[in-house]
């Protein structure tokens, strides 16, 4: 006796029960793994990033298809799924969502677009979690979204870690107080730090500059009221000492030593030990960008 054709549907929606569990167990194994790794599985915060960065202009950019491997955070569902989207929790009502997404899925009827937010290369998921979830299960690698875009001078990418955050909540208050995204563009290729409290150090070392330019009467920001005078400060830091610091690093291959360092972390190096290396090497009639120079030119002959 022939066993009965079962509807598509009604298949597809019985085959969910145990596709559920399958990335349920995803799910467990990844916050397994993050466990003795010490890497957070949570999805990123929107609210928690907005904040972070400061932002506070949107931009509606329409329907897109975008890449399901950019969509790392959630607006308010950040802790019911893993960084990949794998269901935390099994409890009924998310779990009949997600079989009856699967379902559209499978078959071919489809869902509507999902809405998002994007904040520079990340998305996060405002409405449709569950559809991203099921996409993700199915291998696509895009899907149809709604984007409200919230430009940023900072550079945030889909494999940040929660933690990282903090750098670049830095990164967010040393571009406020100084302006530089704006009035220097490509100092976001130049500036970007890799250590907890760089960017703090960095706000120091400008209020140091000013210090040392008003010594030698030689502050044309002086007149300026505060913000601006400060803000012109740091745009002269930047272009006669911080930039001529750096294409010196880059003309050097110190770099290479350091892979996982970028070349603001090493430029913060030098300047927290610029007293020794102006002792030792009697570096003392020198400015600082030559320290820099002379010091790499020793270190190539010591690794020569």
């Amino acid at each position: 006796m022939s066993s009965p054709i079962l509807d598509p549907q009604v298949k597809a929606y019985i085959d969910s029960e145990s596709e559920f569990k399958y990335v349920r167990l995803r799910g467990f194994l990844e916050r397994f793994m993050g466990f003795f790794t010490g890497h957070n599985m949570h999805l990123l915060s929107f609210d928690e990033v907005v904040d972070k960065l400061r932002l506070h202009e949107s931009i509606f950019q329409g329907l897109q298809d975008i890449p399901i491997a950019s969509i790392t955070g959630s607006t308010g569902r950040y802790e019911e799924f893993t960084r990949h989207f794998f269901p935390r929790t099994g409890d009924k009502r998310n779990k009949e969502r997600w079989r009856s997404i699967y379902t559209l899925a499978v078959t071919g009827k489809g869902f509507p677009a999902i809405d998002v937010y994007k904040i520079d290369q990340v998305y996060f998921v405002k409405d449709g979690n569950h559809r991203v979830s099921v996409a993700k299960d199915l291998g696509w690698k895009t899907i149809q979204a709604n984007v409200t875009e919230l430009p940023t001078p900072i550079t945030l990418t889909p494999d940040i870690k929660p933690d990282e955050l903090l750098i670049k909540e830095g990164c967010a208050f040393f571009l406020e107080q100084t302006e530089l995204d704006r009035t220097r563009p490509d100092s976001k290729h130049h500036i970007d730090l890799t250590i907890p409290g760089g960017y703090q150090q960095l706000l120091w070392h400008i209020k140091l500059h000013r210090y040392l330019i008003r010594q030698h009467q030689d502050d044309h920001c002086f007149d300026k009221p505060p913000d601006d005078s400060f803000i012109c400060t740091a745009q002269h830091w930047y272009d006669n000492v911080y930039l001529p610091a750096i294409e010196k690093v880059k003309k050097s291959n110190m770099m290479q030593h350091f892979p996982k360092r970028s070349e603001g972390d090493l430029y913060l190096w030098l300047i927290r030990n610029q007293t020794d290396l102006r002792q030792k090497y009697e570096f003392d009639d020198f400015h600082f960008p030559d320290i820099v120079e002379k010091f790499f030119h020793i270190f190539e002959e010591i690794e020569e």
